[in-house]
């Protein structure tokens, strides 16, 4: 939740410089973009170090080696069975992560 927030509080900022940027000042869309991008990055550096941290804090979790799966419990369940197929049986190939439905020759050996 605090990634959201966070990111929703630079989006607002970015919509109300680039508002006042274009409509007040009268800049081009391009030129307003990069100023109001550049005054909400130079705002929330300031400003939202609370709320960037936590959005940091966030992504740090999501992204540790030991973070909780998001897969269902039928997508690790069936990991976990390839797995040991593929403990039991070295020679079997398993490749169920291409797109492409595609068969591969098994290697002879």
């Amino acid at each position: 939740m605090a990634f959201f927030k966070y990111s929703l509080i630079r989006g607002v900022l970015f919509v109300a410089f680039f508002l006042l940027a274009y409509l007040a000042l009268h800049f081009s869309p391009l030129t307003a973009a990069l100023i109001a991008a550049l005054c909400a990055f130079v705002v929330s550096f300031f400003l939202l170090r609370k709320q960037r941290d936590g959005a940091t804090a966030v992504i740090a979790d999501r992204f540790a080696p030991n973070a909780n799966t998001t897969q269902s419990a039928g997508a690790v369940a069936d990991a976990d069975a390839e797995d040991a197929l593929i403990d039991a049986n070295p020679d079997v190939w398993v490749d169920a992560d291409r797109a492409t439905k595609k068969p591969h020759p098994q290697p002879e050996g």
